[in-house]
């Protein structure tokens, strides 16, 4: 008998687990009842996200304590702290290709090994317009789902895949019908001072008598689940295919500014969520601008600054540049951690993704579409066994109950 249980094989039937664990949470909550309500909800804190799930069925009074908006806010608190306590951290993987849409929880650890399969919601399916929703970013186990490739299309999703609910966004004001061209670019954030979730869309009009593009930013509270005041920003360009990163409460994107003397600079542009007001953090001096360089912002390993990746790839030039602003804000601290050419017997050029917890950068090697980690000093792969579509998006995630409590938010 110890011999199977070592092999890891289980000694019941399917069925007899099912009435075990059945039994188990009935003994549980049959305790919890006969405790002190003053006191249920410091237990009810340190429970997983499916407990609580499971437990807000169990009667009104733990229904209320769950779905109540102070203890969501705690039951996060709790979560990110006992995660950063015990180094237990996920990332979010979306992979989209011709015969797979996917989304995946995997923790990021020496060894990223798959958490869980994510369920998209099937009714969103039917209301979007591209097959594939794009993920914007996360924030506070919140997810950001776009659908906006193409004019007139305009489907922003806040969807927490823990909890299995999710809010359509009403459309923003700004539209091809009524501005005309536009570039534009959105990035989900936390208002700490206002205790609100915001999205933030900066749009770029384009088709301007001045030639210089007039830019617009609006925000959606999810608080008020309506859409802000329009306010106009110096000449700016924010580039729609290009990844925005969320750091100590600001969204950052690359941008293209003008000078007053006309000129064109490439500058790292921050929007503190709270505050809400616009800075420019400037790109590393001894970066040699050019056309041919593509640009990617991530967050840092320790989730403190901002990280940089150039990559060129010319039949002359072809390298790939990581960067890190080591003390946040401070442009004089940006240092290049590494160049990497092309590797493989193809001798293709990775393309980086993102920042890992430890500080090793997630790559994706195009000649055979595998997701791989390099470690920064000693410059070693390692092969994540995760294979990459043609749409490949990774970043940190936690779960959380945000949402729970909301009426318009939908289950599936």
């Amino acid at each position: 008998m110890w011999d199977d249980c070592y092999e890891g094989k289980s000694l019941l039937s399917p069925e007899s687990t099912s009435k075990l664990c059945l039994s188990i949470t009935h003994v549980f909550q049959n305790w919890l009842e006969s405790l002190p309500e003053e006191i249920i909800p410091t237990i009810l804190i340190r429970l997983p996200i499916k407990s609580l799930i499971r437990f807000s069925s169990v009667c009104k009074s733990w229904r209320s304590i769950i779905k109540d908006p102070s203890f969501i806010r705690t039951h996060l608190t709790h979560t990110l702290s006992l995660n950063d306590q015990n180094a237990t951290h996920l990332i979010l993987l979306h992979n989209y290709g011709s015969k797979e849409d996917s989304y995946s929880l995997h923790y990021d650890k020496n060894e990223v090994s798959q958490y869980c399969n994510i369920e998209y919601p099937i009714g969103l399916k039917n209301k979007m317009k591209n097959s594939c929703c794009r993920v914007v970013g996360t924030c506070d186990g919140l997810v950001l789902l776009a659908d906006d490739l193409g004019n007139e299309v305009y489907n922003f999703v806040i969807w927490n895949p823990s909890i299995r609910k999710y809010v359509i966004l009403p459309k923003p004001s700004v539209r091809f019908s009524t501005h005309g061209n536009y570039e534009a670019n959105i990035g989900l954030g936390y208002d700490a001072i206002g205790n609100d979730y915001k999205l933030v869309r900066v749009t770029s009009l384009v088709d301007q008598p001045d030639h210089y593009p007039r830019t617009l930013v609006q925000y959606y509270s999810l608080a008020t689940g309506s859409w802000g005041m329009l306010r106009l920003l110096p000449p700016c360009l924010v580039n729609s295919s290009r990844v925005q990163v969320l750091v100590n409460g600001a969204l950052h994107w690359l941008a293209i500014c003008w000078t007053n003397d006309h000129q064109i600079k490439y500058v790292v542009m921050a929007f503190d969520v709270g505050g809400q007001p616009f800075r420019e953090i400037m790109l590393p001096e001894s970066l040699q601008l050019d056309e041919l360089l593509e640009f990617r912002l991530g967050v840092s390993g320790d989730r403190k600054s901002i990280g940089l990746f150039v990559r060129c790839k010319s039949e002359t030039n072809c390298f790939l540049d990581i960067w890190v602003m080591k003390e946040y804000c401070v442009e004089k601290s940006w240092t290049k951690l590494m160049i990497l050419t092309p590797q493989g017997p193809n001798r293709s050029l990775p393309k980086a993704l993102c920042f890992r917890r430890s500080g090793e950068v997630v790559l994706i090697l195009e000649d055979d579409h595998e997701l791989v980690s390099i470690e920064i000093v000693s410059k070693q792969f390692k092969n994540l066994g995760i294979s990459a579509g043609q749409v490949c998006f990774v970043d940190s995630y936690e779960e959380s109950l945000l949402l729970l409590d909301r009426k318009d938010a939908i289950s599936y």
